[in-house]
């Protein structure tokens, strides 16, 4: 919206002086024929002001605490980057919704609660009291806006703010916003529409993306800013693209430099040949088998608990939510083509439907994490990932299609409670050798290795959070991590993970 007020006042501008002269107006609008948008970082506000002086640029978005600008101007990037002061040139990366609405709009079967996904995920079981503590806790969401008119939205007084606008006008003509909006911090005491898997959580709606849905690497890190300027402790990114860029790694550092959980959706292109979508692959690298990582990348899983067919996979995901068929608010300003409206027995207004994708596994996730908090207050951003990983469906064991598996939210909430996060421990086999990682709440680590009947240990008290281990045909192993405390003792100790060599002699026939 920003960009076609500029460019609507340039050409006012233009008209007016001069006075309709046909050859100045012909250079003018050769000039906005060759402008683009370029992502321009510098070291000092007064080198960019220095660098577009005099070329009729215009800085459409700031990033202070970056130092980068998205300027639209005619001045080759080439140029720009050879100028003192500039760090770095680059043009914005396209951001796409994570998202599949009504990919299989249906009702809920028969004996499946509308909101089906509640149950699922065990929020139902989370205390009443920790719902309320999550009032203390503030969720932000990075998104196309929201309908705050939505009753389970308007029961929250959310905060609101427009990146582009630099106001609270948060309308959401797409409906992706409003839906993850919903399922993150809906209200769970309204007695209206859905329950959000936040309990009493504070809402911020920041609205990054654009009516059709897409976004780039600068709307996103202009979200995140201002999320974590002003308070949020989860940021939620239902979105995503191939690549990332150096404006989307330090908008993603600036998050967990303060202190903030961010949540990602893994991507819905599982069919069109599984890529790696950022953001969500900065927050658990790729080669990380889901251990560690600086946030959490959300997969979808179905109502048997199995991956969606459409959810990405890979050493990058850390665990799935309910993704098929969730229900949640619909935006009074969507097409109803694209959030089909269904009807939601006993409930008095507001909009509802059904929709799937990662998208709205993520939220619930990033809600969950509000809870986790709310039972344990002095727990950092890392604890909560790790807890939420350690209480998922796979009971500590790691898989490519769901991560650690689907979350638990009452188990996350009870295991935070004891004070606990535990060791995580998984492993990728490459041929012969196994590539194994792991994280806990500690900085040493004992690796031990079982095979045979015997035991013995391959790192003691180790700093190092991953390892190579060469294994031997027609053996079966078992490896665990322990966690070692300050005084030398094992505060916690992983699942077993196990793993089967088959003998080449017996494959070789086959």
């Amino acid at each position: 919206m920003e960009r076609a007020r500029v460019g609507l006042a340039m050409v006012i501008a233009a008209l007016v002086a001069v006075g309709g002269v046909a050859a100045a107006t012909g250079r003018s609008e050769r000039a906005r024929a060759s402008a683009r948008t370029l992502v321009v970082a510098y070291r000092t506000p007064a080198d960019l002001a220095a660098a577009l002086r005099g070329t009729g640029s215009v800085v459409v978005l700031r990033l202070t605490a970056l130092r980068a600008a998205e300027v639209r101007t005619t001045v080759p990037a080439s140029t720009l980057r050879r100028l003192p002061g500039i760090r770095s040139v680059s043009t914005p990366a396209a951001r796409g919704a994570a998202a599949e609405p009504a990919l299989a709009p249906s009702a809920s079967s028969p004996g499946t609660a509308w909101e089906w996904q509640y149950a699922g995920a065990h929020e139902d079981g989370v205390p009443d009291s920790v719902l309320r503590a999550a009032s203390s806790v503030r969720i932000a969401v990075v998104d196309t806006g929201a309908d705050l008119a939505a009753p389970d939205l308007a029961a929250k007084s959310p905060a609101a703010y427009d990146t582009r606008t630099g106001t609270g006008d948060v309308r959401d003509d797409n409906g992706h916003g409003t839906f993850v909006a919903s399922i993150a911090a809906g209200s769970v005491t309204n007695g209206e529409g859905i329950a959000g898997f936040g309990g009493d959580a504070q809402l911020l709606v920041v609205k990054a993306g654009s009516a059709d849905g897409t976004f780039t690497d600068v709307d996103e890190a202009a979200g995140i800013l201002y999320a974590i300027d002003h308070g949020a402790r989860i940021v939620n990114l239902s979105f995503g693209g191939p690549g990332t860029t150096s404006i989307e790694r330090h908008a993603i550092q600036y998050a967990i430099d303060h202190g903030a959980l961010v949540v990602a959706a893994a991507g819905n292109e599982y069919a069109q040949g599984n890529p790696v979508e950022y953001p969500a692959a900065l927050l658990q690298p790729v080669g990380s088998d889901g251990a560690g990582g600086a946030g959490l990348t959300v997969g979808a899983s179905t109502q048997a608990g199995v991956r969606a067919r459409f959810s990405n996979t890979g050493s990058w995901i850390s665990l799935t939510a309910p993704g098929t068929n969730v229900l949640g608010d619909v935006s009074s300003l969507s097409s109803s083509a694209a959030y089909p409206r269904a009807t939601l027995p006993g409930s008095a207004a507001g909009l509802y439907g059904y929709a799937s994708g990662t998208s709205f596994a993520a939220p619930q996730v990033a809600g969950a994490a509000a809870l986790v908090w709310a039972a344990n207050p002095s727990l950092t951003a890392r604890q909560v990932a790790q807890i939420l990983k350690q209480t998922a469906s796979g009971d500590g064991r790691w898989t490519p299609e769901l991560g650690f598996g689907v979350v638990d939210v009452a188990a996350a909430v009870a295991m935070a409670q004891s004070g606990q996060t535990g060791v995580l421990l998984s492993g990728n086999r490459v041929k012969a050798k196994l590539h194994l990682t792991w994280s806990g709440d500690t900085s040493r680590y004992t690796l031990t290795l079982t095979s045979a009947g015997s035991s013995r240990i391959v790192l003691s008290a180790t700093a190092d959070t991953s390892a190579w281990v060469t294994l031997k045909p027609g053996r079966a192993y078992a490896f665990t991590v322990s966690a070692i405390d300050q005084t030398g003792a094992t505060a916690a100790t992983s699942a077993p993970l196990t793993i089967a060599v088959p003998d080449r002699r017996q494959t070789a026939g086959k």
